[in-house]
């Protein structure tokens, strides 16, 4: 009597079928898509500055590319190099940023544009190492920006990417809520040897998860790796996690923040409280929110009552 072996658990299954994929042949097929499928975006061109990339990639950070492009543009037309942004005060930033959401960043850029002005001559840093120290500046935009502005062989991974190799290659619906070692180990195991095949590898899955491996209701019959699609192979498994849900906006303290931010941006001086009262009758969240973006450094409190963005102009 021969004995049983135990069923692989679909985990392990997952795995094996990962460790099969050729690289070479994700690569060949995903590139290929990208030079019929690439949006024409002007932080893409080939004469765009590394400061353009610089700033697309904290823009479009948890924004879609329709929200950006506008305001990347009259950024771009305002402030064409880091020292342009820097001699502004912060609020002026702010003011610019317009409603595209978490607006810290627009600190941060500000944060980013003096440093550069201050210690690298008025450019923005060239290696992955050097822009990591820059203030406000995290993995994701380190490696990014010298991936794409500068040609370093690095690994580059936002959400996009992180769901098509979830799906494509470990079989997974989704990526882990947050990344893991051996999340970034199978990226980084993907990446092209030769550094211009690696920076269009990089903005090319980007991109296959914009257009087509999208979060909701994906375009599989549009993919051009659905043969080689792990997740395809294994029945497109539903997502074994928890829940995911989309973020609330109505009502939520976020909601109220920019609507305090509204208000101070439309005004070109400083801003009464009695103002930014009539934003809402919850006087609970409303004073919870502008406390909240005083110690943000989003807001500043004056003396008699007033408030303005941080070192804005006219007071």
């Amino acid at each position: 009597m021969t004995g049983s072996h135990p069923r692989p658990t679909a985990a392990a299954t997952r795995g094996a079928l990962a460790q099969a994929v050729a690289p070479e042949r994700l690569h060949e097929r995903v590139l290929e898509w990208y030079a019929g499928a690439q949006r024409d975006l002007p932080w893409r061109h080939g004469d765009a500055s590394a400061w353009g990339i610089f700033v697309s990639e904290v823009m479009l950070q948890q924004t879609p590319v329709a929200r950006v492009l506008p305001v990347w543009t009259e950024w771009m037309q305002r402030w064409p190099e880091p020292a342009d942004l820097a001699a502004e005060a912060p609020g002026e930033a702010v003011r610019a940023w317009g409603r595209l959401g978490y607006p810290r960043r627009a600190l941060r850029l500000h944060s980013a544009a003096v440093a550069m002005t201050e210690r690298h001559g008025g450019k923005v840093p060239m290696s992955e190492s050097e822009l990591s120290t820059l203030p406000g500046v995290g993995a994701y935009t380190a490696a990014a920006v010298a991936t794409f502005a500068f040609g370093e062989r690095t690994v580059v991974v936002d959400t996009n990417v992180r769901r098509v190799i979830a799906r494509a290659v470990t079989g997974d619906e989704y990526a882990a809520a947050s990344p893991t070692r051996a999340e970034h180990t199978l990226a980084t195991s993907l990446v092209p040897e030769d550094s211009d095949r690696a920076r269009t590898w990089s903005v090319a899955v980007m991109e296959l998860g914009a257009l087509v491996c999208t979060a909701r209701a994906p375009r599989c019959g549009e993919c051009p790796v659905l043969d080689l699609c792990r997740w395809q192979s294994l029945g497109r498994p539903a997502h074994e996690g928890p829940p995911r849900r989309g973020q609330a906006w109505a009502g939520t303290d976020r909601q109220m923040r920019g609507a305090l931010l509204r208000r101070l941006r439309e005004s070109p001086g400083p801003v009464p409280r009695s103002v930014l009262e009539g934003v809402s009758d919850n006087v609970v969240q409303r004073e919870r929110c502008l406390d909240s973006l005083v110690a943000d450094g989003l807001v500043e409190p004056l003396a008699r009552d007033f408030f303005r963005l941080p070192g804005a102009l006219g007071s």
